[in-house]
C-alpha cells in the first residue's frame, strides 16, 4: 500500500508540472503576437522603479577652463563642480553661445626670459655654483634661453653641465683676455647683449650672476616688464656678519628712491642699478626707435650695458618696481664668496699640483 500511494503522488506532481508548463507556454505564444508598440503591465511597472530607484538625475560636467593668471603667461585651471541641469539640452546652449559670439578661451604664450650668465674663469668654484644656478632656473616655467658666456679655454666643464640641464641654453666663448675680473664679467655681459642684438632675441633679459640666490616667485614677476623693471636685493657676504641692502625704494611699484651703497666710506656713489638688480626689455637694443632712441647699442661704444643703464635713468617713470605689491619684499640675494675662498669639499674634489703629489 505505501507503495501505490507514493507512485500516484509522483504522478499527480507530474501532472501539475505538466499543466504549468503548458500554460506558460500558450502565453508566452500569444504574447509573441502582441504589437512591439505597447508593452504590458508588468513591464511598464517594472521600468518605471528600475528608473526611480537606480538611474540617476542627470548632471552635467563644466569643462576645465583655461584663464589667464593676472596678464602674465601662466594659465590655472579652474574646476567647477557639477551642477544640475534643467530640460535645456546642451546642444541648445551651445547653439546660444555661439549666436551670442562667446568666444574660446585661447592660450596665450608667456614673455620668454632671457638669462645672461658669465662664467668668470678665475672662480674655482665654477662648476659648483653653474650647477646650483642650473637647478634653479630648471624650475622656471618656459619659455627660457640661458645665455652663458665664458673666456677661450682648453675646459669642456662648462659645456658638459649645459648639455645636461635641460635648459634651452646659448653658450657663447670669449676670446679677450684680462686681468681683472669685473672687466672680463663687462666684457662677457656685453658679448651677450651683442648676440641678443644680432639675432634680434624678443624678451626680458636679466643678468644672474653664479652667486645668486632665487625666489621662484621673482621669475614670474620680470615676465610682467614692459620696459624697464628693478627691485631691492639682499647682499651677503661669505666673511661678515650683515646683510646690505641695494636697490629701489618704492611706494607701490613706483621708484621713488634707491638705497645706495658707498665705496670706501667716499662721497661719491656708483650707479643705483645694481647688475642684478634689474631688467629690460630686449628690443631697446635692436629696435630703439621703438623706444624714442635715435641709435642703435653699437653706436654707443658698444658698451651695451651702460647704454641700457643710461636710458633706465634717464626717467625713473619708465622703472617699474618689482613685486608690484610691495617693491621692498626681496626675491633676490647676492651671496659674495671671494675667489680665494674655497670650500673644503671642493677641495678634496680637485686634483693635486706637482708640488703636493
Amino acid at each position: 500500500m505505501g507503495s501505490s500511494e507514493r507512485s500516484k503522488k509522483r504522478v499527480q506532481l507530474w501532472k501539475k508540472a505538466v499543466v504549468q508548463f503548458s500554460l506558460c507556454f500558450v502565453m508566452g505564444f500569444f504574447m509573441g503576437f502582441a504589437p512591439a508598440g505597447k508593452a504590458s503591465f508588468f513591464s511598464s511597472n517594472a521600468a518605471a522603479l528600475n528608473q526611480s530607484q537606480f538611474s540617476p538625475q542627470p548632471v552635467e560636467m563644466l569643462h576645465l577652463s583655461m584663464t589667464p593668471n593676472d596678464g602674465n603667461g601662466n594659465r590655472t585651471l579652474m574646476a567647477e563642480t557639477p551642477v544640475e541641469v534643467p530640460a535645456r539640452s546642451r546642444e541648445v546652449e551651445t547653439a546660444e553661445s555661439l549666436q551670442e559670439g562667446e568666444d574660446e578661451p585661447k592660450l596665450v604664450p608667456g614673455r620668454l626670459l632671457i638669462i645672461v650668465t658669465p662664467a668668470g674663469s678665475e672662480d674655482p668654484s665654477r662648476g659648483v655654483l653653474l650647477r646650483r644656478l642650473a637647478y634653479t632656473l630648471r624650475l622656471v616655467p618656459p619659455p627660457l634661453l640661458w645665455i652663458v658666456v665664458e673666456a677661450q679655454t682648453d675646459s669642456s666643464e662648462v659645456s658638459e653641465i649645459l648639455r645636461k640641464t635641460g635648459i634651452m641654453y646659448r653658450h657663447l666663448v670669449s676670446k679677450e683676455n684680462f686681468t681683472e675680473p669685473a672687466a672680463e664679467m663687462d666684457h662677457q655681459r656685453n658679448l651677450a647683449l651683442s648676440h641678443i642684438e644680432h639675432h634680434k632675441l624678443s624678451g626680458i633679459v636679466h643678468f644672474a650672476a653664479l652667486s645668486n640666490v632665487y625666489d621662484l616667485r621673482f621669475f614670474d614677476e620680470i615676465r610682467d616688464i614692459e620696459v624697464f623693471g628693478t627691485w631691492p636685493m639682499a647682499s651677503l657676504s661669505a666673511n661678515r656678519n650683515k646683510v646690505i641692502m641695494e636697490g629701489p625704494v618704492c611706494d607701490s611699484s613706483q621708484v621713488i628712491g634707491w638705497h645706495l651703497k658707498k665705496m670706501n666710506n667716499e662721497t661719491e656713489t656708483r650707479s643705483p642699478l645694481h647688475i642684478s638688480g634689474f631688467s629690460f626689455n630686449s628690443s631697446i637694443l635692436w629696435d630703439p626707435e621703438r623706444w624714442g632712441r635715435p641709435s642703435s647699442v653699437q653706436d654707443n661704444s658698444q658698451n651695451s650695458i651702460k647704454f641700457v643703464k643710461e636710458v633706465a635713468l634717464e626717467d625713473e617713470s619708465k622703472l617699474k618696481g618689482i613685486p608690484q605689491e610691495d617693491c621692498s619684499r626681496i626675491l633676490l640675494w647676492n651671496l659674495h664668496i671671494p675667489v680665494g675662498t674655497i670650500p673644503r669639499y671642493h677641495q678634496r674634489l680637485t686634483p693635486l699640483d706637482d708640488s703636493r703629489r
